[in-house]
């Protein structure tokens, strides 16, 4: 069985996917939003907000905690060669 921890970022990810097909904001200019938003990008540029909100939280609780292990054994091993070429 799956942890909760995958089935809630996977249920987030989901969310965030659906809330993106805006079909209803298509033809609608008005209500203007802080009086010169149309209402459609007012709602994409909430929604690129969201999106970015949940990078953050993909990569805080996502990320894959042996990559940074490799990369951190590159680092050092090439600071060891190059260490008697200066």
């Amino acid at each position: 069985m799956k942890s909760p921890k995958i089935t809630l970022l996977t249920m987030m990810v989901l969310a965030v996917f659906l809330l993106h097909q805006d079909s209803w904001n298509w033809k609608a200019a008005e209500p203007l939003v802080f009086g010169f938003l149309p209402v459609g990008l007012a709602y994409h540029a909430g929604y690129s907000v969201l999106a970015a909100i949940m990078m953050v939280v993909l990569v805080k609780f996502a990320w894959p905690k042996h990559l940074e292990s490799v990369e951190a054994e590159r680092g050092e091993r090439t600071d060891e060669n190059t260490e008697g070429r200066e």
